[in-house]
């Protein structure tokens, strides 16, 4: 079991779990019940990309972030991973902003949606924490 707990990554556990809910909001929230409210304020993106073109690639950016979470030790296809979670939700944060003039309740998407970008990018340069055996024994050095 301790090894078990050891094996876990924080970095992979964000992939994991964004990656699955980001699947969900793709299938669930854009493919099986688009809100027309969210779907007249993205106007600007859905123009050029019908909006299930842009629920499976929702889909594809969970499926990528999940299966990057899962492989251990590779930083490249972790960074993958979170270059598809990243990348749709600043999509989405520059449709919201982009039609804020015209749809003022537009304004809070696009607050929430840069935030989640920027929290992504921020968590994706993180290291992940030392094993407790290790973090003592870099405590004696300091």
């Amino acid at each position: 079991m301790r090894a078990a707990a050891r094996a876990v990554s924080r970095r992979r556990a964000v992939l994991v779990t964004l990656g699955a809910g980001w699947a969900g909001y793709g299938g669930i929230g854009i493919l099986a019940n688009p809100r027309a409210g969210t779907t007249q304020m993205l106007t600007d993106i859905t123009r050029w990309v019908p909006m299930t073109a842009l629920g499976w690639l929702w889909v594809a950016a969970g499926a990528v972030a999940v299966l990057a979470g899962l492989v251990v030790r590779c930083p490249r296809v972790q960074a993958a991973g979170y270059a598809a979670l990243g990348g749709m939700a600043a999509l989405w944060g520059a449709a919201f902003t982009i039609a804020a003039p015209r749809y003022p309740t537009a304004s809070g998407s696009a607050c929430i949606w840069v935030a989640i970008a920027v929290g992504i990018v921020w968590v994706s340069g993180m290291d992940d924490p030392l094993p407790p055996h290790l973090r003592k024994a870099a405590a004696r050095w300091r």
